[in-house]
């Protein structure tokens, strides 16, 4: 089995797809899934994604990538965190 790293891929431009994420990475690392975040109401890019790669070539590519440009935009990379339980909004949406 193969050991896999999520590297997070902020300030994207919004129009960023998956397919963008994985050509940007691609050349660096073994591109397992990419995924461009969306607004759950909206369906647009929240200009940030999510991309697994193979544990041994993560690093080379934050190395690589992290304050690169990309659509005149510096990209910020780095290994993606845990994502962390948040308490249930309740209240109403309007």
């Amino acid at each position: 089995m193969k050991m896999v790293k999520t590297l997070f891929i902020g300030n994207l431009p919004w129009s960023a797809t998956d397919e963008d994420l994985t050509r940007l990475l691609s050349p660096y690392a073994e591109v397992i899934s990419a995924r461009v975040a969306t607004d759950r109401d909206t369906g647009r890019s929240r200009g940030f994604g999510f991309v697994e790669v193979a544990e041994a070539q993560a690093q080379a590519a934050i190395d690589a990538l992290n304050g690169s440009d990309f659509d005149g935009r510096p990209l910020t990379v780095n290994e993606a965190r845990p994502r962390e339980e948040r308490p249930r909004n309740n209240r109403p949406r309007y």
